[in-house]
């Protein structure tokens, strides 16, 4: 792949959206960086919402009281883990809100444990992270040392 196609390919897109390139100068989380993550999340939870109604509706049309054991087992299992995706889906539909109220209070973007800028690119890659990298890290070590 020639370079310039390597270079291109590389910047288009993440999720679906173009990484946000900044000016010179430009403040962090101004008003156009919030609108750049306010547009990444609410159309990541349209996405979700989305998938909420699709699994309503096949569940629905799923629906069948099959007169063998084997049969009804295999279709509530299934269900279940239908169900059971939903619910994460809902508990990040939550968390996509509350950063949403963040952008909007304009207090999204700094780590929520020492304060520093969390940075672009991990937002981008994970638009509701809350802490930076390195206080995650040492709050993921802790976790395992705990054993929770």
């Amino acid at each position: 792949m020639p370079t310039e196609e390597k270079q291109k390919s590389n910047s288009t897109t993440i999720s679906g959206f173009t990484p946000y390139v900044e000016t010179k100068g430009e403040e962090y989380m101004g008003k156009p960086m919030r609108a750049h993550f306010t547009k990444i999340l609410n159309k990541w939870k349209q996405d979700l919402m989305q998938e909420v109604d699709r699994t309503v509706d096949h569940m629905k049309d799923e629906a069948a009281n099959f007169p063998d054991p084997a049969d009804r087992a295999s279709q509530e299992e299934e269900f279940a883990l239908e169900l059971r995706a939903r619910d994460r889906e809902r508990k990040l539909i939550k968390k996509i809100d509350k950063t949403l109220q963040l952008i909007e209070d304009e207090e999204y973007g700094w780590c929520e444990s020492c304060g520093i800028e969390i940075g672009l690119r991990r937002l981008e890659a994970r638009p509701t992270a809350d802490m930076c990298i390195d206080c995650k890290t040492l709050a993921e070590i802790k976790e395992k040392q705990v054993g929770k």
